[in-house]
């Protein structure tokens, strides 16, 4: 099974309406969402987190916050996310720190994923600064 199997499994899950790619059907910043937690998910990503902004940030829809252990995972974690929503033909409009692999930000538009190492996760503590939003679960 490739390391991306959950988020395949969850874009044949998403209704096809007669289009030829799934972009094409103008997927929900949430579904979006559903597939970035899936290809975190089948990298071991761990303590993942859904802030639903909307309402708060007029940019955003959804913050997914990620965990990595190693500088290797977090790029692996990533690169995960990359593949799994390129597949459907979206490229991330922004991505930031690649190269030093301690906090990754992948930028979607509606959604943004930041993967961190646990040091600079710790460190950052973003959750802290968004307490007061809604939790959402995207897990498969």
């Amino acid at each position: 099974m490739s390391p991306l199997s959950s988020a395949r499994i969850m874009l044949f899950q998403i209704k096809w309406e007669g289009t030829d790619s799934l972009a094409e059907q103008n997927l929900s910043n949430e579904q979006l969402a559903r597939i970035a937690v899936a290809a975190l998910e089948s990298k071991k990503g761990s303590d993942i987190v859904n802030i639903d902004m909307r309402g708060r940030m007029a940019i955003t829809d959804y913050f997914v916050i990620a965990t990595g252990h190693s500088t290797t995972q977090v790029k692996a974690l990533s690169t995960a996310v990359e593949d799994a929503l390129e597949e459907i033909g979206i490229r991330p409009a922004r991505k930031e720190g690649f190269s030093g692999g301690r906090w990754i930000l992948l930028d979607y538009g509606g959604v943004v994923i930041h993967i961190f190492h646990q040091e600079a996760r710790d460190y950052y503590d973003l959750e802290h600064y968004w307490q007061d939003l809604p939790r959402v679960n995207f897990s498969s």
